[in-house]
């Protein structure tokens, strides 16, 4: 332990990076991973690939190699969109469950099958340009050899290993002797380097059909849980069109269902039609308008959207703009609304970008969920797994009801901005369901207030919960007073809160590249 303590009493700022190539990630061994794939001959895939192999090693608080991943990318002059996440196991019936009020939130029934190495794979396979053993070299290196934990990190391990040390393999692995590593701490996990030697060296066909896979059955079968060898096996990428939203001349990009950035698109369509800039920037009644936006468009994905197999209403119908028009005259600029759910016309994450000089953009997601994710840890291999099955409900008959086989409505969400059909920004705001609503905050202050990345990232952010709007501690006291006053539930969140997401924003500039790191985390912006 260093001599001194690690609180941060007074407020800092971050300044965005200007250069060629860029990547920008929450945690700056990542982002200097991707920047050396760039040096070494690389593309942005490639750079965004090595800061995602090396963000499980050293962030493992919010991700790890058994999580799922998605990405919206620009290359050779088109958009291009991945769903890497995976299905429920087989067994995941309704009877398999019963008893239960709620989907389990820890252990192997939260375990759907990982769809995150097979998502590095085939993003190398189409896009990168160097071979797949080198990118993970960073990784394996500090995986091995070990690195210093940064405060931020430590605080969130300390927060969450106590509560997951009864579940498989989590406490041999990451609460070794009872206790976490202190901030300045050097951490090494050398089995887990070599998991990702091994998913290098087989192209991830380890992970669904070899070795690894058989490892993650065997501690399935031998603590409880039902993945099987067919259900690993059975995995597989989806390459998808994204779904867009025009606001105010730019146009944002999601990835489509089981995705929840339908959400962002939803309540931009609804603000599309509101005087925000009439209202003013950080006015309480442009944090009214949004808030209420999003509220509605949370009340039409909770109940419509699930995996794309099972939903009864398509993207054109939930983005319909005649539709969009009905619930943005339901948002009442004089009080605060409880929505219901509309009816059209039938018809712990990681986030990073890259982007280098040849014109390629890359926005990427991965994630273990909550935190940890499930606190499952098969032994030997630090592959931790994620709790993605929480995103089912238990409700017969609801679209997204757990079934076998099944994708759950999905929190993770790279965005992405074009403008007259060009690539403007690769960005994400990560943090379960702030995800959405942090999409939409960034886009009303790029497009109606024309602020800069790094000025979008500072900004103060809302959350919309089950009830109430969460602000953070540095939101200027007339919107708290204003937002009480048209009767939202209003909480202040303390300072230092992670529960409004970190951003990662690469802007395209006519002379190269403006990037952003959020202030709220580790991150950094670097490039040359």
């Amino acid at each position: 332990m260093l001599p001194f303590d690690w609180n941060f009493p007074y407020p800092s700022q971050k300044m965005p990076l200007l250069a060629a190539n860029a990547v920008s990630t929450s945690q700056p061994l990542a982002s200097q991973a991707g920047l050396r794939m760039l040096y070494e001959g690389g593309n942005a895939v490639d750079a965004a690939l090595a800061a995602a192999m090396v963000l499980t090693v050293v962030e493992p608080v919010m991700n790890g190699i058994g999580g799922d991943l998605f990405a919206i990318l620009w290359h050779e002059g088109r958009l291009h969109g991945i769903n890497a996440s995976g299905r429920s196991p087989a067994a995941w019936t309704l009877d398999h469950f019963r008893g239960r009020a709620s989907m389990p939130v820890t252990g192997w029934d939260a375990v759907t099958v990982p769809g995150q190495v097979a998502g590095w794979r085939a993003l190398s396979e189409r896009f990168g340009k160097l071979p797949f053993e080198q990118l993970v070299q960073p990784a394996l290196h500090y995986a091995r050899e070990g690195f210093q934990v940064t405060p931020q990190i430590a605080r969130l391990w300390a927060r969450q290993a106590p509560n997951l040390a009864k579940e498989p393999g989590f406490a041999e692995a990451f609460f070794r002797d009872g206790r976490t590593p202190s901030a300045g701490d050097r951490w090494r996990f050398p089995e887990q380097a070599d998991t990702l030697a091994d998913i290098a060296r087989t192209g991830g066909d380890s992970f669904y059909r070899g070795a690894l896979a058989q490892k993650i059955v065997d501690f399935a079968q031998r603590t409880g849980g039902t993945m099987t060898l067919a259900d690993l096996a059975a995995h597989e990428v989806q390459w998808v069109e994204p779904l867009r939203q025009d606001f105010r001349g730019y146009t944002l990009h999601e990835i489509p269902p089981s995705g929840q950035g339908i959400a962002a698109l939803a309540a931009l369509g609804m603000l599309e039609h509101l005087d925000l800039e009439g209202m003013g920037l950080d006015s309480p009644a442009m944090y009214h308008a949004m808030v209420e936006a999003m509220k509605l468009a949370f009340s039409d994905l909770h109940e419509h959207v699930a995996d794309p197999d099972a939903m009864r209403l398509g993207p054109t119908d939930l983005l319909d703009p005649a539709y969009l028009a009905q619930r943005a005259a339901l948002i009442d600029p004089a009080r605060a609304t409880t929505p219901t759910a509309g009816t059209p016309k039938l018809g712990g994450t990681v986030y990073l970008a890259a982007a280098d000089a040849d014109g390629t953009m890359v926005s990427f997601i991965q994630s273990n969920f909550q935190g940890f994710g499930s606190g499952v840890v098969v032994p030997g291999t630090g592959i931790s797994l994620h709790n993605r099955g929480i995103g089912f409900n238990l409700r017969p008959g609801h679209v997204n009801c757990v079934a076998p086989s099944k994708k759950p409505m999905h929190t993770i969400i790279p965005g992405f901005v074009t403008r007259n059909g060009q690539p403007v920004m690769a960005f994400g705001v990560m943090g379960g369901s702030m995800q959405a609503q942090g999409h939409m905050q960034m886009m009303v202050r790029l497009g109606a207030f024309g602020q800069n990345p790094q000025a979008m990232s500072d900004a103060p952010r809302f959350r919309v919960e089950p009830g109430e709007v969460r602000l953070e501690a540095h939101t200027p006291a007339a919107v708290v007073d204003g937002l009480r006053k048209l009767g939202h539930t209003v909480e202040v969140s303390e300072r230092h809160s992670l529960d409004f997401g970190t951003a990662q924003l690469i802007y395209r500039s006519d002379e190269g590249y403006i990037a952003a790191s959020d202030s709220r985390r580790d991150g950094q912006a670097v490039g040359y």
